[in-house]
């Protein structure tokens, strides 16, 4: 159900690093990706499918994990993700594509969780060294990175403070919460329907 998908997908930032995600898994999921809408049909996405280890690791020392963790600079070692898709845009299709990317990205991370995979987007990435290191031809740029492989990391949804902060925030249980506001609270109901 796609209930239970949504709620398994999480931004996962600890990873099994020894089960290792396969070109043919990121194919995979990269169909699933393809046959999503796109504005004006121009479908402008592209990706590298990244799983060598020597573009992981250079990959992985590329980015920023998680703005919220002020004293975590990111997983360590033995828990990176194995495998990267750098979704790229073709600005020759398409110079707007962030809905695109949205769809795109959100598709990618359900169909990873089907496969009792999970996945990070991140865009806090170094975009000039990446397309300097994977030669990208001036037309594509980094979108952003989402990271793909096997969760190591119990994540909890909660309810916000009573400050009513939405920042995430990892326990003293290592357990990593996510707090979500309330259904009511997100749903506007104009005063000219009341």
């Amino acid at each position: 159900m796609i209930k239970d998908l949504v709620l398994l997908n999480r931004s996962y930032r600890k990873y099994h690093n020894n089960k290792k995600v396969s070109e043919e898994q990121l194919i995979d999921l990269i169909d699933l990706a393809r046959n999503t809408p796109s504005s004006k049909n121009q479908q402008p996405l592209k990706y590298i499918l990244v799983t060598n280890k020597a573009d992981v690791d250079f990959v992985e020392s590329q980015l920023k994990w998680a703005k919220f963790l002020k004293d975590w600079s990111g997983p360590e070692k033995s828990k990176h993700p194995p495998a990267y898709i750098i979704m790229l845009v073709d600005k020759n299709l398409n110079e707007h594509a962030d809905i695109d990317a949205g769809i795109a990205a959100q598709t990618i991370l359900l169909g990873a969780c089907e496969k009792q995979m999970g996945g990070c987007i991140l865009r806090s990435v170094n975009r000039v060294t990446v397309s300097k290191h994977f030669k990208l031809s001036s037309n594509l740029d980094i979108v952003q990175v989402i990271a793909i492989g096997y969760p190591d990391q119990e994540i909890k949804l909660t309810s916000p403070d009573a400050e009513g902060s939405v920042h995430y925030y990892e326990g003293n249980d290592g357990i990593h919460y996510v707090p979500k506001r309330k259904l009511d609270d997100i749903i506007v109901v104009p005063e000219t329907t009341q």
